[in-house]
C-alpha cells in the first residue's frame, strides 16, 4: 500500500513551522527595530518612527564598512589557515599509530572550551608583562612585545586565538571523510605505483573535495558570527583593528545604544551570513554538484 503524499508533511510539519518561527522572528524583529530610534531602558511607545534612515546612516557610515573588511581579512587569514592545518593533523594521524587516540582526543579539546573562557585564556598568554608568550619570546632574547596594544600584533592574537580553538573542528571533519574513502581505491592506487603525494592530491583528497567544500563554508559562516572572544582579548582595539562587523553591532547597541542602527547593521551581516549558507546548502546537496 502506497503511504498518501501527506503523511510525510504531517510527521515533519509542526517541526518545520517551529523552526520558521524560531528562525524568522528575529529577523522580522530586526528589521522592524532597524525602522525605529529606540534605545534600551525607555518604553517601546515612545520609540520614533525613522523609516529607512538607519539603513542610510549605517551604510553610509566608514566605520561599517571598516569593520566588514576588517571581517573579512579576518575570516580569510583564519579559515586558510584552520584548513591546512585541520587536513594536515587528519592526514598525519591517519593511519593508526602509537598514541593516535591520545592527540585525537587532545586536538578537538580547544573546541570544547567556551569562548569566553578562550578569550581569558589568551588575554593573560598575550600579557606585555606577565604573559606566557612574550616569556618563551625571552628564552630567544627576543625583547617582550605589546601584543594587544599594537594594531598589527592585536590582529594577529585574534587570529592565532580562533585558529587554535577551531582547527580542531576542521581535523574533525576531515578525519571522519578519510575514514570514509574506500579503501579499494586506495589499494589500486599503491598497486599501480602511487606514492604517498600521489594518493594524497590525487586520490584522497579529491574523493573528500565534497566534505572539504562544506567544511570550508561552514567555518567562513562561523568566522562572520564570532564575538566573544575578540569581546574578551581586544575588545575590538587598539583604535578599531580588530572591531568584525559583529562587535561593531554590539557596540552600537549596547555602548552607543543606537538599537535601530545596530538592527540596521545586522541585516547587512545577515545577507553575508546568508549567502554563505546557501552556498553550504548548494554544496551539500550532491545533485547539484554533480550538473
Amino acid at each position: 500500500m502506497r503511504t498518501p503524499s501527506w503523511v510525510p508533511a504531517l510527521y515533519i510539519g509542526p517541526a518545520v513551522l517551529i523552526m520558521a518561527a524560531a528562525c524568522l522572528y528575529p529577523v522580522i524583529s530586526a528589521f522592524q527595530l532597524g525602522l525605529y530610534d529606540w534605545s534600551l531602558g525607555t518604553p517601546w511607545s515612545e520609540a520614533r518612527w525613522t523609516g529607512l534612515q538607519n539603513f542610510v546612516n549605517a551604510f553610509s557610515n566608514p566605520r561599517v564598512w571598516s569593520s566588514l573588511w576588517t571581517t573579512l581579512i579576518f575570516a580569510l587569514v583564519c579559515v586558510t589557515a584552520e584548513m591546512m592545518l585541520g587536513i594536515g593533523l587528519a592526514l598525519a594521524l591517519e593511519r593508526p599509530v602509537r598514541g593516535t587516540a591520545f592527540f585525537r582526543t587532545l586536538f578537538i579539546l580547544p573546541m570544547m572550551i567556551a569562548p569566553i573562557a578562550v578569550g581569558l585564556v589568551w588575554r593573560y598568554m598575550f600579557d606585555a608583562q606577565f604573559g606566557l608568550i612574550n616569556a618563551v619570546l625571552a628564552l630567544f632574547k627576543i625583547a617582550p612585545m605589546g601584543w594587544l596594544a599594537d594594531p598589527t600584533l592585536a590582529f594577529a592574537a585574534i587570529v592565532i586565538a580562533d585558529i587554535w580553538q577551531w582547527t580542531p573542528f576542521v581535523f574533525i571533519m576531515m578525519v571522519a571523510a578519510l575514514a570514509n574513502v574506500d579503501s579499494a581505491v586506495i589499494e589500486a592506487s599503491r598497486i599501480d605505483g602511487a606514492n604517498w603525494w600521489q594518493m594524497t592530491f590525487l586520490v584522497k583528497l579529491p574523493m573528500i573535495a565534497h566534505v572539504i567544500a562544506i567544511t570550508l563554508m561552514m567555518r567562513l559562516i562561523d568566522a562572520f558570527r564570532v564575538l566573544e572572544v575578540i569581546y574578551v582579548l581586544t575588545f575590538g582595539g587598539p583604535g578599531d583593528s580588530t572591531e568584525i562587523l559583529a562587535l561593531h553591532i554590539y557596540k552600537t547597541a549596547f555602548v552607543g545604544q543606537q538599537l535601530g542602527e545596530a538592527a540596521a547593521i545586522s541585516v547587512l551581516l545577515l545577507v553575508v551570513v546568508a549567502i554563505l549558507s546557501l552556498g553550504a546548502l548548494r554544496l551539500s546537496n550532491p545533485l547539484k554538484i554533480d550538473k
